[in-house]
């Protein structure tokens, strides 16, 4: 056997446990086992697949404020919505963000984000596909969001949420898988919301690097100065 086999075995182990999460149809009972026993390896199977969403998230979220937000970067409210075991919180750190709150679906993938000692606050058992009560309205300057908007996962209307929890003239970052957007009304949700005055897009980078195997669509949204957040309907 060759020496580059354990490592081709370890990289399609990685894709059939991302493909298997994408069957699930937004099961949450399934998705939360599914990362019970996929949190210890999570990791190392997204720098498997070239996973470099997070970093590209983070850098965006550090545009904007540089760009849009007045005060210290180390004094902006971010949520990482969906935050997993916190690869998207740790590169915020990096770029000198310092109030990050999370959540996540897993309590075993947000207790992996809290091991990382880099959030202020992380929940467990949080559904972006319902209304998330125990977050309150115009709360965040910045929301990110990478990795959730995808097949089997959370529904494009969760976006209204995400939009419901940041406060007016703040923004969300939100990744899509390519593949996400093609065959769902991602794209048809922010046109609504746009339409509803609750978003405004300010920029979609499309067919940005995400995977090696795959592209994906990243997403610049900016609530208006009267934003006081929009429940669901």
């Amino acid at each position: 056997m060759s020496s580059a086999d354990p490592k081709t075995a370890a990289e399609q182990a990685a894709r059939e446990r991302i493909k298997t999460s994408h069957a699930l149809n937004g099961d949450t009972v399934r998705l939360a086992q599914l990362y019970r026993g996929w949190a210890d390896t999570f990791d190392q199977d997204q720098i498997r697949v070239g996973y470099c969403g997070p970093v590209i998230v983070a850098e965006l979220a550090g545009a904007v404020q540089k760009a849009y937000l007045d005060g210290p970067r180390n004094a902006v409210r971010v949520l990482d919505a969906g935050c997993g075991t916190g690869l998207v919180g740790m590169e915020l750190q990096r770029l000198g963000f310092g109030l990050i709150d999370g959540f996540d679906l897993s309590e075993d993938m947000a207790e992996k984000a809290r091991q990382t000692g880099v959030y202020r606050h992380v929940r467990g058992d949080i559904d972006l596909n319902g209304l998330i009560s125990d977050y309150s309205s115009a709360t965040y300057d910045l929301t990110v969001c990478c990795g959730v908007f995808t097949l089997g996962h959370v529904r494009p209307d969760g976006l209204r949420e995400l939009a419901r929890i940041t406060r007016p003239n703040g923004f969300i970052i939100a990744s899509t898988r390519k593949s996400y957007a093609d065959v769902t009304s991602f794209e048809s949700e922010v046109r609504r919301l746009q339409g509803e005055g609750v978003v405004k897009l300010v920029q979609c980078l499309r067919n940005g690097r995400y995977l090696e195997e795959e592209d994906g669509h990243y997403w610049i949204l900016q609530m208006p100065a009267s934003h006081s957040g929009a429940e669901r309907a």
